[in-house]
């Protein structure tokens, strides 16, 4: 099956899957919170960061949907995937990372996720496609993420978690480390590399600027990228699906 990616505008928000409207694992300090009853609208919470994001950045969002039978996305198509980035000031959850801060001139891809599809290697790297494509066309020199190890799943469970880990390891509702934070090897594989180590949160960066050329090549490569995986990413409005 086919499917057109799209940046998310905030009428889209209904489409997101349950959870991508309701996780505010890094849209909220737990710190900042006195209690439960303050995420007892966490779906609000979201939207009302997204929202804000839109009107003081721009596009923090990428939206996976599938075509249909003559080739198009309507707009209550069912969401496939999603990624979510932005500025690291928007951010609060990535200032409690021990591999922080994120670049002062890179944005910081905080999540993806994938819904039921017929190619679940080839969505993930279309959204990652999608959001370089972006981020390229508006000047921005890297794309930042703190990923997630094999060794993090161990944490509270096998190992204990160490003191200073523990706000990042914290959860708000129904998130998780598992389900919130991009793995590790998934973004080695698409180009990002490691410029914190760390055995359980790496940071990781993938350069959007090498010199003069550089964007023509990039935008080849996610060419190549998308055929593969049969997806195209899409400016604003409405379009064919490939």
């Amino acid at each position: 099956m086919s499917a057109r990616i799209m940046p998310l505008r905030l009428e889209a928000f209904e489409q997101l899957p349950k959870h991508a409207r309701r996780c505010v694992f890094w849209e909220v300090d737990p710190s900042t919170l006195p209690g439960e009853d303050h995420l007892a609208d966490p779906e609000f919470e979201k939207e009302a960061w997204l929202s804000m994001v839109m009107l003081e950045w721009g596009s923090c969002g990428q939206l996976a949907v599938p075509c249909d039978a003559d080739g198009f996305s309507t707009d209550d198509a069912p969401c496939l995937g999603y990624a979510f980035y932005a500025p690291p000031r928007a951010v609060p959850r990535a200032r409690l990372f021990p591999t922080g801060p994120v670049s002062a001139d890179a944005v910081l891809l905080t999540s993806i996720g994938i819904e039921a599809t017929d190619d679940p290697d080839g969505l993930p790297r279309g959204l990652i496609a999608s959001v370089v494509g972006d981020l390229v066309r508006r000047g921005v020199k890297a794309l930042e993420a703190f990923g997630r190890t094999a060794e993090a799943a161990e944490l509270g469970d096998v190992r204990p978690v160490p003191p200073e880990l523990l706000p990042v390891v914290e959860v708000l509702g129904d998130c998780s480390v598992d389900q919130c934070i991009v793995d590790s090897d998934f973004l080695g594989d698409v180009g990002f590399e490691i410029v914190a180590p760390h055995p359980y949160f790496p940071r990781m960066r993938l350069e959007l600027e090498q010199g003069l050329g550089w964007k023509a090549d990039v935008e080849a490569a996610l060419e190549r990228l998308l055929e593969s995986a049969q997806l195209r990413p899409v400016g604003v409005g409405a379009g064919p699906c490939v």
